[in-house]
């Protein structure tokens, strides 16, 4: 059975940085193009960031470009997501997300998404 498993999550100050990880198993991970999602206090699910199974394309919202990198390890079957310049509004549960490389559908939206992580928080203070 398919299993990810994030990290790093934490509190930092306002311009700061994190990076999270995101381990993945019972999946053959080079099929898979991974994402990550967020959810803030009292917010819906959105898109932060995406990759191919290749890591040649990557997908940002547009609140985290230039501020966030999504990078994977096929050999390691991990996922990171480096994060600079870390404003209040970065607040909230983060997500890893896995979905079959084939499956049809946006990158940026979350029902193209079968697997998830269980969270990982990350707070920025001002």
């Amino acid at each position: 059975q398919a299993q990810l498993v994030e990290s790093g999550g934490g509190s930092v100050q306002a311009g700061g940085s994190l990076r999270l990880s995101c381990a993945a198993s019972g999946l053959s991970f080079g099929n898979y193009a991974m994402a990550w999602f967020r959810q803030g206090p009292g917010k819906e699910r959105e898109f932060v960031a995406a990759i191919r199974w290749s890591g040649s394309t990557r997908y940002y919202a547009d609140s985290v470009k230039g501020r966030f990198t999504i990078s994977r390890d096929n050999a390691k079957n991990t996922v990171d997501l480096q994060m600079n310049s870390l404003k209040p509004e970065d607040t909230a549960v983060y997500y890893c997300a896995a979905s079959y490389q084939y499956r049809s559908g946006s990158y940026y939206t979350d029902d193209r998404y079968r697997y998830w992580g269980q969270g990982t928080q990350v707070t920025v203070s001002a």
